[in-house]
């Protein structure tokens, strides 16, 4: 179960930590102390509930299925390389992670929240079809869910307590070349031993 989890933890981190709309919404409200709990709870919320769909329709109807099992193993390898790729491509020419613009009220903060959240396409690929995949040929695919959903917890709830520290250093774009050659090394990892 803990390989599992971990590999589920080293997965989720992977897909969630990328610089992006979300992440800076979800800095700039830590930033301004709006609503910034509200807006990790909401994003992590939200995750939870995909990665569990995910897990208990897409994944076992996957596992259930020897041919879609192997195509999920091989198009998630291949989903996985591309984001890689993507990552090792934004290593090398690096941008900050800025603030975006937010919203006045608390309701306004979380109907924002939720359109960048959910509105985001990026996010079913990820949360339900790659996790559930991925989480459907695991030893322990609950221990995989659970560290999926503890990743993005921990990021962004992690985002918001170090928002004052991180925002100096997260707009600078060298942090996120390491950021993202660590992700890429990251996913093509699991790639590899998702079709081993």
């Amino acid at each position: 179960m803990w390989a599992s989890a971990l590999q589920g933890l080293a997965t989720g981190a992977g897909l969630i930590v990328a610089i992006g709309a979300q992440n800076a919404f979800v800095l700039a409200q830590g930033l301004r102390g709006r609503s910034p709990w509200r807006v990790a709870a909401i994003c992590t919320a939200c995750d939870a509930l995909l990665i569990g769909l995910g897990g208990l329709g897409l994944g076992p109807l996957i596992a259930s299925q020897s041919l879609l099992v192997t195509a999920a193993r091989w198009g998630g390898a291949v989903f996985l390389i591309w984001q890689a790729l993507q990552a090792w491509r934004r290593a090398v020419a690096p941008a900050g992670l800025a603030a975006a613009p937010l919203a006045a009220s608390r309701r306004g903060v979380t109907a924002e929240t939720l359109a960048v959240t959910l509105l985001n396409p990026h996010v079913y690929l990820d949360t339900v079809v790659m996790l559930g995949a991925i989480g459907a040929v695991q030893a322990s695919p609950g221990g995989f869910y659970a560290g999926a959903m503890s990743a993005s917890g921990l990021w962004f709830f992690g985002l918001v307590a170090a928002a004052g520290w991180l925002a100096p250093r997260l707009a600078h774009p060298d942090v996120w070349r390491g950021i993202d050659a660590v992700i890429g090394g990251v996913l093509l990892l699991v790639a590899a031993q998702l079709v081993t």
